[in-house]
């Protein structure tokens, strides 16, 4: 694997099987985690937020990233049952289209993502024939609703304000949170995202941290403060205790702490890039005459906001 552009922390020990078991993949380029979720039982896992390696220097594409993930499964003896994306990312391309090439296993994703593909269809002005309705992906999750990972249940929390779309996967003890909560030191994610809403986000993070305190809460992105090394995994706990957006903060408090803060942040690098390729659940743009894929970059659409 290269190191350069993912790479791994050691596993923590999870020897009872009352529990699933998590390994992350960090992604240096993006500050991406991925994850491996797995019941130890039937060696069944899902594959979470899942990165295709992109350089926007070069417009090159490569799988480096995800082919270390289908390696930890070939050598770990796994199962992939699912492939599963929390929402559209802004920061990094899906693999998910490629992982399912690779093993077959179905995809999925909440079902609110019919709204974000609505938004980015008009900005994109893409073709009538893309289709909004979400059937880019094999299942699209409703609030509540449950389905399994061998012996272990998988459940779906609608987690909206990053984006219209996020939800959040809780199997076991674990809750895959993606860009609600991050380390404890680093806050909460931006709401300034077309769709997102600092008022959603505030009640997406009570309902996580509504979890037991003992939840394994597994972030979707680390931006190392101060130079420490890359971390992901913190508990419910912990979070109410020490999250630098949360702690000590009222609803009213929180949304205007957010919303200060989303003024001073510039649009993420890749976002214009990755929605595109994000919104139809990995798949990279058709060929054309000539067998070059491209990619289509809306120009000026936002001059009248904060990123122009």
């Amino acid at each position: 694997m290269n190191k350069g552009i993912a790479d791994t922390l050691p596993r923590v020990d999870q020897n009872s099987s009352s529990r699933p078991r998590v390994h992350g993949f960090f992604d240096r380029r993006t500050y991406s985690v991925q994850y491996i979720v797995s019941d130890p039982v039937t060696y069944l896992c899902a594959i979470i937020d899942p990165v295709l390696d992109y350089d926007e220097k070069s417009g090159s594409t490569a799988t480096t990233s995800a082919d270390a993930i289908l390696e930890y499964v070939r050598t770990n003896g796994l199962t992939v049952a699912w492939i599963l994306d929390t929402h559209p990312h802004a920061d990094h391309f899906s693999a998910a289209a490629y992982l399912k090439e690779s093993t077959g296993a179905p995809t999925g994703i909440g079902e609110h993502v019919v709204d974000v593909q609505r938004i980015w269809k008009n900005l994109y002005n893409l073709p009538e024939t893309f289709p909004t309705d979400g059937s880019q992906w094999d299942r699209l999750f409703a609030d509540g609703e449950t389905f399994r990972l061998g012996e272990i249940e998988g459940r779906v929390m609608f987690s909206p304000g990053h984006t219209l779309a996020s939800i959040t996967y809780v199997f076991g003890d674990a809750a895959f949170i993606h860009d609600t909560l991050f380390m404890p030191d680093s806050g909460t994610a931006r709401a300034d995202f077309p769709g997102g809403n600092a008022h959603s986000l505030w009640r997406s993070l009570q309902s996580i941290l509504a979890l037991p305190d003992q939840t394994r809460l597994y972030t979707g992105h680390d931006y190392q403060p101060g130079g420490r090394v890359p971390a992901w995994e913190s508990t419910v706990a912990l979070q109410k205790a020490e999250n630098a957006h949360i702690r000590g903060q009222d609803e009213a408090n929180f949304i205007k702490l957010r919303t200060e803060r989303d003024r001073t942040l510039p649009m993420p690098k890749l976002m214009l890039s990755a929605l595109q390729i994000n919104i139809a659940g990995g798949g990279l743009p058709e060929p054309e005459s000539n067998g070059r894929r491209y990619l289509k970059i809306p120009l000026d659409a936002f001059e009248n906001s904060v990123w122009g």
